[in-house]
């Protein structure tokens, strides 16, 4: 299988040398990424792994989602166990069946990540951090815009009948909100709004913008070690 070469790097990275990004650099990517996942959803497909290593900027800064292997073809609901443990909505740790409403909760855990650097639920393992999504507490930097607050309260919503994007609106519930006032989405979608971060590169095989990683050890893929280059926080999990 041939896949195109995606020269910017992925998000995560070009996140974590910014430490934070600003509202208005939060709210073009977060925008991108609705009309994925909207388009995702009109041919029923889930995505469910939205984290800012599998967002990749191409080299005019526009967002690509890559790493498809726990998207699905749903028409109603599934019970995979699957995910990165800061990333699932509640009903995939409850096992109570799942359905596209599980990529809006995602997208309410990237935005809080993109704003603040971290996402809101992290432990220092899994069962942590899955108390804490059931918990639903969620404790916001003062920096953050009230729009913005009100978005991913709305998003991080327990029950999957009231979360924004799970409604009889859809997507346009989500793009019709007030932190997305001024977006122009018709420009988005053709590509006519310049992207905030433009990566840097010196030819088409330029590979600078992705981060060398050293080969982890088995215990390590499993739980990750620091300074490995390996993230603890972000170890992937499938059941069936």
């Amino acid at each position: 299988m041939l896949l195109e070469y995606v020269i910017g790097g992925e998000l995560f990275s070009h996140l974590r040398k910014a430490g934070r990004f600003s509202n208005d650099v939060t709210r073009f990517y977060a925008a991108e990424i609705i009309l994925a996942i909207e388009y995702l959803h009109s041919k029923d497909i889930i995505y469910r792994d939205l984290k800012p290593e599998n967002l990749l900027l191409d080299s005019k800064g526009h967002v690509k989602i890559t790493d498809f292997g726990f998207a699905k073809k749903v028409e109603d609901r599934t019970w995979t166990l699957c995910g990165t443990p800061e990333y699932l909505a509640p009903e995939i740790i409850q096992s109570k069946g799942h359905g596209k409403a599980v990529d809006w909760w995602a997208l309410g855990i990237l935005i809080f990540e993109m704003l603040a650097g971290y996402p809101p639920f992290f432990d220092d393992n899994p069962f942590g951090i899955y108390e804490k999504i059931l918990a639903g507490k969620i404790q916001f930097p003062a920096h953050f815009d009230p729009h913005a607050k009100d978005l991913i309260k709305r998003l991080l919503t327990s029950d999957r009948t009231k979360r924004l994007g799970n409604l009889r609106g859809a997507s346009e519930d989500v793009k019709n909100h007030k932190w997305f006032r001024n977006v122009d989405w018709q420009g988005l979608y053709d590509r006519r709004t310049a992207a905030p971060i433009v990566p840097p590169f010196q030819h088409s095989g330029d590979t600078s913008n992705f981060e060398k990683y050293q080969e982890p050890s088995e215990e390590e893929n499993i739980m990750g070690k620091p300074g490995s280059g390996v993230d603890p926080f972000r170890h992937l999990f499938t059941s069936f």
